[in-house]
């Protein structure tokens, strides 16, 4: 039984919302690929650690692409579950990302303001620089916090949640995500990730009202350990 555990990286749990550090190639939820979703990893966790009988209560607030790692919030209650999503679109929850990018961008630290539309055919989100039919406005500003020898660490800062956002945006001026190759870098890392994580989340807790401040430490691999805060 312990395996659930092992797999299992959490970094704050309470009785209405727990916060996990998923890894790359885990699925937030169930998909038509029927891989074991990081949801049922985190009801098995909780069954197991309460003993609790019957099913489990776990509500999805938010995902992660597939390739990404970092910080994901699920509520364990639905009163939390209610509240946060009305925190997440009312851009209450701040969420902020590293990202291991090619190349050095012009600017040290700049926002980007794009219209973003998604294919579903190919899963892949394109860039305008005004509104066209069927885009959403995306938001996004980044700074740099490190240069690398080959690569550029940056912290990213959304405040829209449009699908694929930092990988499409970045990718457009020319900066794309390391072994991220649906947007433009010119190969895998062969776990099939992509060096983007989310690495802070910030809110007030929906039920406590405390602060509540998490970060998520970031894969072990020889790239992201040459990265420091």
């Amino acid at each position: 039984m312990h395996s659930t555990q092992q797999n299992l990286q959490v970094l704050f749990e309470d009785n209405h919302i727990i916060i996990v550090n998923k890894r790359s190639g885990d699925i937030t939820q169930g998909d038509k690929t029927g891989d074991k979703p990081l949801s049922d990893v985190v009801k098995a966790y909780i069954k197991e650690k309460y003993n609790k009988p019957g099913n489990v209560y776990l509500g999805v607030v938010h995902r992660l692409d597939r390739p990404t790692s970092g910080i994901i919030i699920f509520a364990k209650t639905s009163k939390a579950l209610e509240r946060l999503n009305k925190m997440l679109r009312d851009k209450n929850i701040n969420k902020t990302y590293w990202a291991v990018v090619k190349d050095t961008p012009k600017k040290e630290k700049d926002t980007l303001i794009n219209y973003l539309k998604k294919n579903p055919k190919n899963n892949k989100s394109s860039v305008y620089q005004k509104e066209i039919s069927g885009s959403k406005r995306a938001v996004l500003h980044y700074q740099v916090i490190q240069k690398l020898d080959n690569y550029t660490l940056l912290e990213v800062d959304l405040e829209t949640g449009r699908h694929h956002q930092i990988r499409a945006q970045l990718s457009a001026i020319g900066l794309p995500i390391k072994g991220d190759l649906k947007y433009g870098f010119n190969r895998s890392n062969k776990d099939g990730s992509i060096h983007l994580h989310a690495r802070k989340i910030a809110f007030i807790h929906p039920v406590s009202k405390e602060n509540i401040l998490v970060t998520a430490p970031t894969p072990n691999d020889v790239i992201w350990n040459a990265c420091k805060e």
